[in-house]
């Protein structure tokens, strides 16, 4: 994806004032809603390879939704949401982004994953997606503010400033970040009785997070991340703080009834998992953005899970294709066949993912890798999950029988069977799955020297 970089920045002020309504959708009018999330880490949707995975932005949708039946609505974002800096997480990120407006999102924060991408980056997203960035702590190199420091949003009787400030562990060579609690008072200090409630979105891990709300006795709401696990919402003093993370799998809610008094505030934190329904809006949404990565084609190098010091690997570290196994592990390339790993491609394609990277790292073979999997060009022959998916690059073991292959497999397998992607994975009841290897031992012994046969 190509982002022209806009010239908006020139004259944005340091404070964006917007006086907007936050109903869109709402049938009801009982009170006010907040709902935040937050540390998405670039999970547009849960993973779809096991069942009751949280988060994604269909039931985040479907969440907000059902609190404007009843509320005035405004969802924000703590900040936390790209997977990363490169290009396919960039043309992720603004089709999250697109996602977030859809649902009416009034302000973004700027978090360590959104600084990391750097200014121009987040100005061109925020001119081609509309993305309501807010930072009151966050500059560019000659000082220039990267975002507007606060958003005015008038919602549910009461006339609310949003402020976002993230860690100065944050700061990059191309960001500057102040001292976030000055930054929050210098900010409220622009709007001074024009606003009702304060709310703070602040990017903070929960030692820093819990400070802030303790030297803010100004600020009605302070919600963070990314904190270790999710904090309940709790007052401090009257200041109530909560924290929401996790990969998008939950959010924050904060209720406050009409005509209540500033500082009567419920909270609870929801988690997004699969009593929700996906919103179709939001389907259509994923659907454009797996369509773009067909399309698009990202290399592994154009991601930021590729291989690392691909430079550095020994000679003839090579992947050599499942069908060069057949020779000598004919049963074994049998047994495999049948498994579900060699129809791992098939699966991606069923569910319209095989243009996504990250799928793709683990449902081909070799991904990245020399002679692996490079492109959608090359699935015929290295989709799905082959043996060098667990025994490793096999080119020189191919040449050389007595080269051993160059992973242990059995080491192998959480590096795809982790807790997001098959949370009931347990060793031994999956290898009895796919076992496999006692013909091939037995045919080894015939070819090779009988000292290097195990």
């Amino acid at each position: 994806m190509h982002i022209q970089p806009p010239t908006w920045h020139l004259w944005l002020p340091l404070v964006l004032l917007l006086v907007v309504s936050a109903c869109n959708g709402r049938t009801g009018a009982g009170g006010l809603s907040l709902v935040v999330s937050g540390d998405t880490a670039g999970w547009i949707a849960p993973c779809a390879c096991s069942a009751r995975q949280s988060g994604g932005l269909a039931r985040r949708a479907t969440f907000v939704n059902e609190c404007r039946k009843t509320d005035d609505v405004v969802p924000l974002d703590v900040g936390g949401a790209p997977s990363g800096t490169s290009p396919y997480d960039v043309a992720k990120f603004a089709a999250m982004l697109r996602g977030e407006m859809a649902i009416g999102t009034a302000a973004h924060n700027i978090g360590g994953a959104e600084a990391a991408l750097g200014p121009n980056t987040l100005r061109a997203l925020a001119s081609e997606t509309g993305a309501p960035w807010v930072a009151a702590n966050a500059a560019d190199t000659s000082g220039e503010a990267i975002a507007p420091a606060l958003r005015l949003v008038e919602a549910g009787g009461r006339r609310l400033a949003i402020v976002g400030v993230l860690s100065t562990k944050f700061a990059t060579p191309d960001v500057r970040i102040d001292d976030p609690a000055a930054a929050v008072l210098r900010a409220l200090a622009t709007v001074a009785g024009r606003y009702d409630a304060a709310v703070v979105l602040a990017y903070l891990p929960t030692d820093e997070l819990e400070a802030l709300a303790k030297s803010l006795p100004e600020v009605d709401l302070v919600v963070g991340g990314p904190t270790l696990q999710t904090i309940e919402p709790r007052q401090m003093g009257p200041t109530m703080v909560a924290a929401v993370t996790n990969k998008g799998k939950f959010m924050a809610r904060f209720s406050a009834l009409r005509g209540t008094k500033s500082g009567s505030w419920r909270g609870e934190i929801v988690e997004l998992d699969d009593t929700f329904a996906d919103d179709p809006g939001q389907l259509a949404n994923l659907q454009r953005y797996r369509d773009m990565l067909v399309e698009r084609d990202f290399t592994p190098s154009e991601t930021s899970f590729a291989p690392q010091l691909l430079d550095r690997l020994p000679e003839k570290y090579q992947v050599a294709g499942t069908a060069a196994c057949q020779t000598c592990h004919a049963g074994d390339c049998t047994l495999w066949e049948g498994s579900k790993h060699a129809a791992a491609w098939a699966t991606l394609e069923t569910r319209s993912s095989h243009g996504d990277p990250f799928c793709q790292q683990c449902h081909t073979t070799g991904y990245g890798l020399p002679g692996g999997f490079a492109s959608l060009a090359q699935a015929a022959s290295r989709g799905a999950v082959g043996c060098e998916s667990c025994h490793g690059p096999a080119q020189a073991h191919g040449l050389r029988p007595q080269t051993p292959t160059t992973y242990v497999a059995h080491d192998q397998c959480l590096r795809c069977h982790d807790r997001e992607n098959s949370p009931t994975f347990e060793y031994a009841g999956f290898w009895q799955q796919i076992r496999h290897g006692q013909e091939s031992t037995a045919r080894r012994a015939q070819l090779l020297p009988k000292e290097i046969v195990p």
